[in-house]
């Protein structure tokens, strides 16, 4: 069984993340930041435009 001889999480002894000790995290987090922040304002822009329409 690849990677290891018996499937269990007991041979695990370490962190497992390839990105650990890199700038990976923060880059990933700052898109992540960057998405959510672009679906609220697009929502909000589409929201608003539809009460204007309900105002009139």
């Amino acid at each position: 069984m690849f990677p290891y001889e018996e499937a269990s999480w007991s041979v695990v002894d370490g962190a497992m993340f390839m990105g650990w000790g890199s700038s990976l995290p923060g880059i990933t987090t700052l898109i992540a930041a960057i998405i959510c922040v672009l679906v609220l304002v697009i929502g909000q822009k589409s929201e608003a435009a539809k009460a204007r329409a309900f105002k009139k």
